[in-house]
């Protein structure tokens, strides 16, 4: 069965209603120029002091907004305008809701291509100048026959002029990003990594300057020249930016893989004949041709052969399952021996790969709650940065050794390096980014990043029963009828009631009907009582089917049947009765084959420590003839479907987190009011919508894959920000020169930079390691 369409919640580029909010929208703003958690955080402050704006989400690691807003009070191009007006650019694509997400990435993926090209550039002119400027300067220093060899080609202060002149190049060429964006936050009054670098480059450079031009102005012993430092510094940090931009590019590889599945052409017929067209071009109605070892182009339904499709890429699970006539096949899926043709029900970006692709994206731009902790850092860090290096300065400059100034200098440009919060800002998003990226190729898609924290804090699974610990398609077992009924004319008429239904047992009583080859009659005055029964008039006779609180209200009794209910319930089966004319007329029993991969599944959930509880309409014995057979530990039976989301907040009650797995309409208000609401992915739209994260397959093994990887995702991002916070704790105090009475050594701002640098890259390449995970069997 082709899963359920994946419905949006947030939108590319453009607004889209708001699900739970009338007259609200959400929009996604492609952000260019963010460098550090102190950019994102001053874009989201901006948007979310715009009135009618309800809620903004700033990813560093995607380069995105995510903004809620009131349609009355706020328009998108208000938006764009506030980030660019905080010193930032926005990449506006106009097009609609639906297109494909690749049509809506072209521009965002160019500008990031862009930007990669332009740091490499800048990075081999920095790096181009400041070599000389390394080997002639720092070798004269380390080799003394260098510095003998180069004072008798050139006098010193020559060669101050022509480190100055390549200095200038780095500082005011490559380095002038570092004014723009840095004086950009200044004027807005939330200095950030640029500012900090570009201070500490020119104060470097510029004590240099006057080293080379007024050096009468500086006590003899403090005339020193720093070239080497400013241009290194520079060349370093664009090295681990441009390192950076291509790690980030790795941690969507999960989405790009996912846009790769689907082919870029369609056979598709045309005036009789099968003809080779661009994707974009099929259109819904069209008939596609799929021959042996292709990807299905395009979701639809097959009208004609029969094969077996690897539908790997949507379920994660690598059994091919048969298709023929009538079955639905989805886009990406790959075709094995046979061929068959199909007709197109969903294109462009209604198909369920691209729905899934912009729910990933949606759940990478959220924040899970272990975020906050480094976003109220970030927001005072640099202010704080800035007095930490002012006081280092003033310390060094009062009580240091001679000479003072250079000291002060030394020490307070290093802090200023070494402070940047780059590694505090990805430390969470990368991780998520390629932690849901993981899930999406194993058939699991986390709808909301923050779901990946609850999932791991969740301590019992509550299940719904039909569809989700069974196939969701019963069928008919037993009739037994009471005296002077005949089980034909009785089922007959039931049918009759039951069609008018679109309950799961309906369709079970009505396919036994058909099957016997009874004619169905139609019926008027139907009635359904939802958790109760059907019930309706045929040729003057009124029928009632339902279960035995159904009766009741029909002031009847079941009493005579009690020994065969209590013997079908025994036996895993749902007894139901029907009355007719107001007589008790029979029981009927359905049963609901459990999923072959349910039982293993509750076991490794209880191996996870887990308490499973089920939730069912079944009556007491049948809830527990199931319950002992697959070894759950709670039931709740005889749940109406309006009160599972009761059952839900009477577990949470109990001061647990609890997580309820559900596939049907009715299943909606729990799957809202669990922790994490768990969609099976063959259920209903409704249901995904109200869901947390979706299990694609419907297999339970896919919550244990998805709590699994939920684990090792927050592992990585919990060691991402211990790494940001120990480096900036440890190493800040080291720069200012703590160690400096015990070692007589004082950071270099090189190594500062270096060190900078490196403590984002090691926090990517943290977060990439998650691409290696692989589920535990």
């Amino acid at each position: 069965m082709r899963p359920a369409a994946v419905q949006e919640t947030t939108t590319s580029e453009v607004e889209a209603p708001d699900v739970a909010t009338s007259g609200t929208h959400t929009a996604t703003l492609s952000v260019q120029g963010m460098t550090c958690a102190a950019c994102s955080g001053r874009v989201e402050r901006a948007l979310g002091k715009v009135p009618g704006v309800e809620e903004a989400t700033v990813n560093l690691a995607t380069e995105r907004a995510t903004v809620r807003f009131r349609t009355a009070e706020v328009a998108r191009l208000d938006l764009d305008q506030v980030v660019r007006d905080a010193g930032y650019d926005v990449i506006t694509v106009a097009e609609a809701a639906s297109d494909p997400v690749p049509a809506r990435d072209d521009a965002e993926q160019e500008a990031r291509a862009q930007e990669r090209r332009s740091l490499q550039r800048r990075l081999w002119i920095a790096a181009g100048f400041t070599l000389p400027i390394v080997l002639l300067d720092m070798g004269a220093m380390l080799v003394p026959p260098v510095h003998e060899a180069l004072i008798a080609l050139l006098p010193m202060q020559t060669w101050r002029f022509v480190f100055f002149a390549l200095a200038s190049v780095v500082q005011f060429g490559p380095g002038l990003r570092f004014y723009r964006t840095g004086w950009a936050a200044v004027r807005h009054g939330a200095p950030d990594m640029n500012t900090l670098v570009a201070l500490g480059t020119s104060a470097a450079y510029g004590y240099s300057v006057i080293a080379t031009f007024l050096p009468s102005i500086l006590p003899p012993d403090a005339n020193h020249v720093y070239y080497e430092a400013s241009a290194t510094v520079i060349t370093l940090i664009l090295l681990g930016k441009y390192l950076e931009a291509l790690a980030k590019g790795r941690t969507s590889e999960a989405i790009r893989a996912l846009l790769r599945l689907q082919p870029d052409t369609a056979r598709v017929e045309r005036s009789g004949r099968f003809t080779e067209l661009a994707i974009a071009e099929v259109v819904v109605g069209d008939h596609v041709q799929v021959r042996p070892g292709e990807r299905v182009p395009i979701d639809g339904v097959v009208i004609e052969g029969r094969s077996f499709v690897d539908e790997a890429m949507l379920t994660g699970e690598p059994v091919p399952v048969e298709k023929g006539e009538g079955d639905n096949v989805v886009g990406g899926t790959v075709n094995q021996a046979g061929s068959f043709t199909l007709t197109a029900t969903q294109v462009g970006g209604d198909t369920v790969l691209q729905q899934i692709v912009r729910m990933v994206e949606a759940a990478q731009g959220s924040k899970p709650a272990v975020q906050a902790l480094a976003d109220r850092v970030v927001a005072v860090f640099v202010p704080i940065v800035l007095v930490i290096a002012a006081v280092t300065f003033a310390v060094w400059l009062a009580v240091g050794p001679d000479p003072g100034l250079t000291y002060a200098l030394v020490a307070a440009v290093s802090v200023l390096i070494i402070a940047c919060p780059c590694a505090m800002g990805l430390a969470t998003p990368t991780a998520v980014m390629v932690g849901t990226g993981k899930a999406a190729q194993h058939g699991v898609l986390f709808r909301r990043g923050e779901a990946l924290q609850t999932l791991t804090e969740v301590e019992v699974v509550a299940l719904d029963k039909t569809g989700t610990l069974t196939e969701g398609r019963p069928t008919l077992t037993d009739v037994e009828t009471a005296p002077g009924f005949d089980d034909d004319e009785v089922l007959r008429l039931v049918a009759a009631v039951e069609a008018r239904s679109e309950h799961p047992i309906a369709a079970a009583l009505v396919r036994a009907a058909v099957e016997r080859g009874l004619d169905i009659p139609s019926v008027s005055r139907f009635r359904a009582t939802p958790g109760y029964g059907v019930a309706g008039a045929i040729d003057g006779r009124t029928i009632a089917v339902g279960a035995d609180r159904f009766m009741a209200q029909h002031g009847l009794d079941v009493d005579a049947f009690a020994a065969v209910a209590e013997r079908l319930a025994a036996a895993g089966k749902t007894p139901l009765y029907a009355a007719i004319d107001g007589h008790l007329a029979a029981i009927l029993a359905v049963a609901d084959p459990v999923k072959p991969t349910t039982p293993a599944a509750i076991a490794s959930l209880q191996g996870l420590g887990l308490r499973v509880a089920m939730v069912t309409g079944d009556n007491d014995a049948t809830a527990w003839a199931v319950a002992n057979r697959l070894g759950i530990d709670e039931v709740r039976a005889e749940v109406l479907p309006a009160d599972k989301a009761y059952v839900v907040d009477a577990l949470q009650r109990d001061g647990r987190r609890v997580a309820f797995v559900g596939d049907g309409i009715n299943d909606a208000p729990a799957l809202a009011q669990a922790d994490v609401g768990v969609a099976i992915g063959t259920g209903t739209d409704i249901a995904i919508e109200a869901a947390d994260l979706v299990l694609m397959g419907g297999d339970l093994n896919g919550l244990v894959r998805a709590r699994s990887l939920a684990r090792a995702t927050l592992r990585t991002i919990r060691q991402n920000l211990f790494w940001a916070f120990a480096y900036n704790v440890v190493l800040i105090p080291v720069a200012a020169g703590v160690l400096y009475p015990f070692t007589g050594t004082l950071l270099s701002p090189v190594f500062a930079a270096a060190a900078m640098g490196l403590s984002s890259v090691f926090v990517l390449a943290n977060a990439l390691r998650l691409r290696r995970w692989t589920p535990t069997t």
